[in-house]
């Protein structure tokens, strides 16, 4: 979820193409077109039309056609695997698990329970007796979705799925780092006979995704840098346009004295190096207790040094590349302040020789609050350890960052463990497991702080897609209306006692009394 994306350059602002290169290779995978305002708002006044069509569909009808387009990439999966393994640089098994098979899962949850989600919900009115009330949900019209580099399939289908089902069409623009992965889904969309215009894409940079919210689609959903998100969000908020932001993390991971320390290391080499560290959920940095650390750190250590690193189209490897160059130089930055201020590299801490972007899973110790990799998202394959002396100060200090995105924490004790979660400032923390809530659709994902609004994830992002509507109406014919004209010193003094009689203390005689 939230990551950084890779801004435009200037050859790319005036390129009419884009090329994507594998990041693990350097070698080209595809280019994709440099879509300017006109065609973005094209797409999205086709992209209009055809969700007077679709709105009209039943739930359970667009329920049929998302599980017709999940079957058929379940069908496609190991060709949309490598296409996603060239352009990104991950592992098959990731691109696998966390991009195909958690768009099927998405798919099958939201399919499920659509139909109740969505249905009419009666409110029962408290004084108002004579009258029945009831909530509504409506399409929106067009979502826009924007989204991130890390996750090009299953990030963006995190928004494209509830959105359809609910009834409105989407506008994707994917990442321009890796936009092939879209397309190749709207490719399978197509050709599953699924209806024209309800999914599309627009390809470019920056300035596409700001001609995709001058379009003036009826919600945005995006995913991506926070400095961008802000932007994002002011340029909604001009146009009245609702959004949902899922920005950056800086996951802590708290392990307490009592944590297992094979199932906490290997969690931790887990979470911190998936994706390369390429990930909003990534743990980002440790606070371990004084009793657990030292055996901890070298357990981690032996850990890390038995991954396999390198190019996933040649082999089976355990980490991947680096996705964007920019952030090759950023990681460098960042590890270099942490050893300048006494920070010690037990693993790692440099790059892999050869061609293609690739930095060693890194390994830090003796780290504190004065560096950044303790304060700054790092996205990428490090991870930094600090040594606590008790639950307390592992807790403020994860609780010290602008990001609240996502925590971890490590007990032997569950009960402990709960206790402890529930004191950090996190959208999203698991107790003795690393990154699986991402892969669970039923519960929600979301951030607070630094790290985005509004929800992804959960039966509530159906309704968060979807226009709330109330309808009240007459359960009996009245011929007088109590409340209206006209006033009257008499009526004042009756309502007044009603008033009272209604929300004042006292028994039954008392209240009856206020009344006579």
């Amino acid at each position: 979820m939230g990551s950084p994306g890779a801004s435009d350059t200037t050859e790319q602002a005036v390129a009419k193409v884009i090329e994507v290169v594998a990041p693990a290779s350097g070698a080209a995978v595809g280019e994709v077109p440099v879509m300017g305002a006109d065609r973005v708002c094209s797409a999205v006044e086709a992209a209009r039309e055809a969700q007077r069509e679709w709105a009209r569909e039943t739930v359970e009808s667009r329920a049929a056609s998302l599980l017709k387009f999940r079957d058929a990439l379940v069908a496609r999966a190991e060709p949309l695997v490598e296409l996603i393994v060239r352009e990104t640089g991950k592992p098959r098994h990731e691109a696998l698990l966390h991009e195909v098979a958690q768009t099927a899962d998405l798919a099958t949850f939201y399919t499920r329970v659509g139909s109740r989600v969505l249905a009419p919900r009666e409110i029962a009115l408290r004084l108002f007796r004579h009258r029945k009330s009831y909530v509504h949900w409506v399409p929106r019209g067009v979502v826009g979705v924007i989204g991130s580099w890390s996750l090009p399939l299953a990030g963006p289908m995190a928004g494209v799925i509830p959105a359809l089902l609910a009834g409105s069409t989407v506008v994707i623009k994917p990442s321009e780092a890796t936009p092939l992965s879209a397309l190749e889904a709207k490719r399978i969309w197509d050709r599953a006979g699924l209806p024209d215009g309800v999914l599309s894409v627009v390809t470019g940079g920056a300035e596409t995704g700001r001609a995709l919210i001058e379009a003036g689609p009826e919600l945005v959903h995006f995913t991506g840098r926070a400095d961008t998100g802000r932007e994002v969000a002011v340029s909604c908020a001009r146009r009245s346009i609702p959004s949902i932001l899922a920005l950056r993390g800086k996951a802590p991971l708290i392990a307490c004295a009592d944590a297992s320390l094979e199932w906490t290391a290997r969690s931790a080499v887990f979470g911190a190096f998936a994706n390369a560290g390429q990930t909003c959920l990534s743990v980002e940095r440790m606070y371990v207790h004084r009793e657990l650390h030292d055996a901890l750190v070298e357990r981690i250590v032996e850990l890390t040094s038995e991954l396999e690193q390198g190019d996933p189209e040649t082999g089976w490897v355990d980490v991947g590349a680096i996705t964007i160059p920019e952030r090759m130089a950023r990681i460098e930055e960042i590890v270099a302040d942490a050893v300048a201020k006494g920070a010690v590299v037990r693993t790692g801490g440099r790059r892999l020789e050869g061609k293609g972007r690739f930095y060693r899973p890194t390994v830090l110790t003796g780290c504190d609050h004065t560096m950044r990799v303790m304060r700054e998202e790092v996205f990428g394959p490090v991870l930094p350890i600090m040594k606590v002396d008790s639950e307390e100060q592992a807790v403020e200090l994860a609780n010290d960052s602008e990001a609240g995105l996502e925590a971890y924490v490590f007990s032997a004790d569950r009960e402990r463990g709960r206790r402890v979660a529930e004191r950090i400032r996190a959208g999203n923390v698991l107790v003795n497991d690393v990154l699986s809530n991402y892969a669970t659709p039923e519960a929600p994902f979301c951030g607070v702080g630094g790290s985005g609004f509004g929800q992804v994830h959960g039966e509530e992002v159906l309704r968060q897609m979807s226009e709330l509507r109330h309808v009240s109406y007459d359960r009996m014919t009245i011929a007088r209306n109590a409340f209206g004209y006209p006033y009257s010193g008499d009526r004042f003094r009756w309502l007044l006692r009603g008033v009272r009689t209604l929300f004042s203390g006292g028994d039954v005689l008392q209240k009856i009394s206020e009344l006579l």
